[in-house]
């Protein structure tokens, strides 16, 4: 029960670390009504992913799951389900026709949660 606690956690971090984001995103794609090549939005979303997992560090030093495979396992699937989260956030916002970002798909999502959990896994105490 423990280990499913850990894995939330984590999966909330992320998801929480997009969110955040995609509400900044919004803010600044106003003034830029055309989206930038997809190369250039991979290598953003890397970079946001990695910067959030850095600002977590501050806030959470420790990981939240232990030693071993749970914390390889959280590494793993926890992107997928924050990406998994992304994508439902970007159908609800497409259903209400609103602006959709490149972060409301489950490609983009996955990348920013991977580039987190990387940092956190590689960094975190």
């Amino acid at each position: 029960m423990e280990i499913i606690f850990e894995f939330l956690a984590e999966v909330l971090l992320q998801v929480f670390g997009e969110v955040l984001a995609e509400v900044g995103l919004r803010s600044l794609a106003a003034p830029f009504r055309k989206q930038p090549a997809v190369w250039l939005s991979v290598l953003g979303y890397l970079a946001l992913g990695a910067l959030a997992g850095a600002l977590s560090l501050w806030l959470m030093p420790n990981h939240l799951t232990r030693d071993g495979w749970p914390r390889l396992l959280n590494l793993v699937l926890a992107p997928v389900v924050a990406g998994l989260a992304m994508s439902v956030v970007g159908h609800w916002r497409a259903r209400r026709g609103d602006a959709v970002l490149r972060i409301d798909r489950f490609a983009y999502g996955y990348l920013f949660a991977l580039a987190m959990a990387v940092v956190r896994y590689n960094f975190a105490g």
